[in-house]
């Protein structure tokens, strides 16, 4: 599959920012090219220079974790930041289209409308699996890109991963797995198919397990000619410095991430055996993610009653294939006890 020839004809005739770090080969100690504050900044560490504009440093950390070489990975100022670099790339604004599979995560969407690309929906079965037959039906010269998420948000499940390997196998686009939530998951990452498939795009977050929300900072992996697409068109600095620092910082302590992805299993078990005991609960749906989903009695009046009590959880009820449903995230043990006392005195 030749993927330079799916990008929009404006990117492929693009001329990228370049710095003149960019253009030099070697060590320098004396920066006089971006016009910086060269006397520092007001710091304990020193801001006042431009970061790395591929965080070579970081993708390089990365790399020894995930067995992805530096060249097929993609940082990106959170996973939106890929989502809508992704639209700009490869997506003709009024002609094309792309597919997504609700219920699912809602950026997908949003992103589409912002760069005015055509959304095809093809709902879940209702096991919240693949509709092969409908995606296959929606497709046509103009689809470029198709979203799944796995586990899935807002749903919890995993998709068959032979489902997928189906589409990647019968798909000339790009099939994008968001693989947010893939750290609390029985089923084994994609990343791992990279050079299997030419048109896969396998996203992954420091926002979910890392503990890293805050940081803004996702990860896209997929072969070479979409990565260096993606460069091309994003901003030149789109990662800080401080951002890159703390992830560095963040990748020294992988034992203690693990630690608290397994007590969050744990938690999340806990919290389904014990949900579904209470009178209000109708289905605790499983999960492979760090949240369930749960059939309530009065979705929306049990959602309000939970706020006053300052308990704020989401109300997935208007949700395709949702209905009645509330989305609850893992908390601490004690955070899960306070919930749990909030629902049995509703």
């Amino acid at each position: 599959m030749d993927i330079n020839s799916l990008q929009r004809e404006n990117i492929k005739n693009l001329k990228p920012y370049s710095t003149a770090r960019d253009e030099y080969k070697g060590q320098a100690s004396v920066f006089l090219d971006a016009n910086e504050n060269s006397y520092g900044s007001p710091l304990e560490k020193n801001y006042n220079r431009y970061p790395d504009p591929l965080q070579i440093n970081l993708k390089d950390a990365i790399s020894k974790i995930k067995g992805v070489p530096i060249e097929n990975t993609f940082l990106g100022n959170g996973s939106d930041e890929a989502i809508d670099l992704l639209y700009r790339a490869f997506c003709e604004p009024g002609k094309d289209n792309v597919i997504i599979l609700p219920p699912t995560y809602g950026m997908y969407e949003v992103s589409a409308n912002i760069n005015n690309i055509e959304i095809r929906k093809v709902n879940l079965l209702p096991n919240f699996q693949l509709d092969l037959d409908g995606i296959a039906e929606a497709m046509d010269e103009n689809t470029k890109l198709i979203f799944i998420c796995s586990p899935n948000n807002p749903t919890g499940n995993s998709i068959n991963r032979t489902d997928i390997e189906t589409v990647l196998a019968n798909f000339n686009g790009l099939i994008v797995i968001d693989e947010a939530y893939i750290n609390y998951a029985k089923q084994r990452t994609f990343i791992q198919e990279l050079t299997e498939y030419p048109n896969l795009v396998v996203m992954q977050t420091f926002s979910k397990a890392w503990g890293l929300a805050a940081l803004r900072l996702g990860m896209a992996f997929a072969a070479r000619p979409v990565i260096d697409i993606l460069n091309k068109v994003k901003p030149p600095y789109n990662i800080n410095q401080a951002t890159q620092d703390i992830a560095l910082q963040a990748l020294e302590n992988i034992d203690q991430v693990n630690d608290w992805i397994k007590i969050t299993v744990e938690e999340r078990n806990k919290l389904s055996t014990d949900l579904i005991q209470l009178s209000i609960v109708k289905k605790v749906y499983p999960s492979d993610a760090n949240f369930i989903l749960v059939e309530v009695a009065h979705a929306l009046n049990t959602y309000n009653a939970l706020v006053e009590k300052g308990i704020i959880i989401r109300d997935r009820s208007k949700v395709t294939l949702c209905e009645g449903c509330l989305r609850i995230t893992i908390g601490t043990a004690r955070e899960n006890e306070i919930l749990l006392n909030a629902l049995k005195n509703i």
